[in-house]
């Protein structure tokens, strides 16, 4: 318990590990609103211990960035230690993932499907523990009998791990099939073990975690889509969606990330008011955007639309807009996705199947309807199928800038750091001694690499000369030994 209170200072609000997702601004923008913990997201301990650049990516952190663990995947016990002895100087613990249930954690034999192989763990954790300066801890998904789950936890624990994260949930539980956490198999792992144990699963606001806290006995509680999806979760706050996306913009240009993460997270902020038929062009305008200045843009129109109806300036027709007769809340409010149940999933897929057979019983040719319930043809209903799976961009939708070469008629590289296209920076590079990033020439960089091969070659070409005249003079002098 030392670890937890003394070097991470008793968090109880803690942000998962997520791949694409936990990135450093949003490590800074959940940190702002309440986190205690943070994690990096899942690293790749072959990549981490064999790319200079996948490290120096991984490891972009701040000094306001603390407490933080980074958390490593992996199946072989030298390697993890290699990545682990790289990132130990940059955090104040290294994580295991043994709970990632994904299909890509199959296909590379890691996360939750090493839960099996416990000889191979307990070398793992125990290397790990034994070579490492910081402590070792491990996410881990439950078994299916509570006995087992105990044994499993314990195992880990005599190995060396110094802090256990609990997710209520078995690898199998994913997707559609997801369904809740139960809560009785972390406390059942709390009260077995000597070492702390965090909670993960069933957190999408403040009354779950300390609902789970009470009834689990865990040290902290651990929330990932709850946070992406409300990052003032910890605060008992709703914000409206444009006060997070905006400020999460603002850390992006402090600290840089992918586009991707975070179209990613814009997604989730406004997945409610997204998910509204009548913003399906804006849907579409995020979906396309790929620069910070249409991501903020984006955001200001959101923020434009709904406003009025978050300050009472107008009444929203809250119980009239299709898609949001479901939600607690109004759309333009930060609050949970909440999925439908496994077992509604599985009767819909049923149902859809046993109609199906019926159909092909009786000889009746499927019918297919429209958004008004209309029966239209086949053909049609494939037409439609086209222009919602790719609907025309809105008129307002920009595009990426087209802007010309210094030099010449061609479209300059997005990224060049010259403003030239590929051609005109492949020679300026070449006249000027120049790297380009954007373009990847690396002339600078490939001359030096050669300059410094050769004076190697040189040196060695020296130290042979040196070494055949000396076996000469000592070979005039009789004193030649093999």
């Amino acid at each position: 318990m030392e670890f937890w209170k003394d070097a991470l200072g008793g968090p109880q609000k803690i942000v998962a590990p997520m791949v694409d997702a936990s990135e450093l601004a949003w490590r800074m923008l959940s940190r702002k609103y309440g986190a205690q913990l943070c994690y990096t997201p899942m690293l790749h301990s072959a990549l981490f211990a064999k790319d200079i650049k996948y490290r120096t990516d991984a490891l972009v952190s701040c000094e306001e960035d603390k407490p933080l663990i980074i958390q490593f995947c992996g199946n072989d016990p030298q390697t993890m230690l290699d990545a682990a002895t790289l990132a130990q100087d940059h955090c104040l613990a290294i994580d295991i993932n043994l709970g990632c249930p994904q299909a890509i954690a199959k296909r590379g034999h890691y996360g939750a499907f090493l839960q099996d192989e416990w000889p191979l763990l307990r070398e793992m954790v125990s290397l790990l523990s034994t070579n490492l300066k910081v402590p070792v801890t491990c996410k881990i998904r439950r078994f299916e009998t509570k006995d087992k789950t105990i044994q499993y936890a314990k195992m880990l624990e005599s190995a060396g791990c110094k802090m256990l994260t609990v997710h209520g949930r078995t690898r199998e539980q994913k997707g559609p099939l997801t369904g809740l956490a139960d809560w009785s198999y972390v406390k059942a792992v709390r009260e077995a073990v000597n070492i702390p144990v965090i909670s993960n699963g069933n957190i999408q606001n403040m009354q779950d975690l300390e609902r789970c806290l009470k009834e689990t006995g865990a040290v902290g509680v651990m929330t990932a889509e709850g946070n992406l999806y409300n990052p003032a979760i910890f605060l008992y706050h709703n914000p409206p969606s444009w006060e997070p996306a905006l400020e999460y913009l603002d850390l992006t240009e402090k600290y840089p990330c992918p586009n991707s993460y975070i179209r990613g997270h814009l997604f989730k902020l406004f997945h409610h008011i997204l998910s509204l038929s009548q913003n399906n062009p804006l849907r579409i305008e995020l979906g396309a955007a790929n620069t910070l200045e249409q991501f903020k843009n984006i955001s200001n129109k959101i923020k434009s639309m709904y406003e009025k109806f978050h300050n009472g300036e107008e009444t929203w027709p809250f119980s009239s807009e299709e898609g949001t007769s479901n939600l607690v809340l109004p759309p333009w409010l930060c609050q949970p996705y909440v999925r439908d149940s496994p077992e509604n999933h599985v009767k819909k897929v049923e149902d859809k199947k046993k109609e199906a057979e019926e159909r092909l019983l009786d000889g009746a040719k499927r019918q297919y309807e429209d958004s008004e319930g209309n029966v239209i043809s086949r053909k049609k209903m494939k037409k439609l199928r086209r222009i919602n799976r790719r609907p025309e961009k809105p008129e307002n939708c920009s595009e990426r800038p087209m802007e010309k070469c210094s030099n010449c008629e061609n479209p300059l590289g997005f990224k060049c750091g010259y403003k030239l296209c590929k051609k005109c920076c492949k020679d300026k590079c070449f006249l000027e001694n120049l790297d380009c990033e954007g373009h990847r020439i690396l002339v600078k960089t490939r001359r030096e690499m050669a300059k410094a091969f050769a004076d190697k070659r040189k040196n060695c070409k020296d130290c042979k000369k040196v070494a055949v005249s000396d076996m000469v003079v000592s070979s005039n002098n009789n004193e030649t030994q093999f």
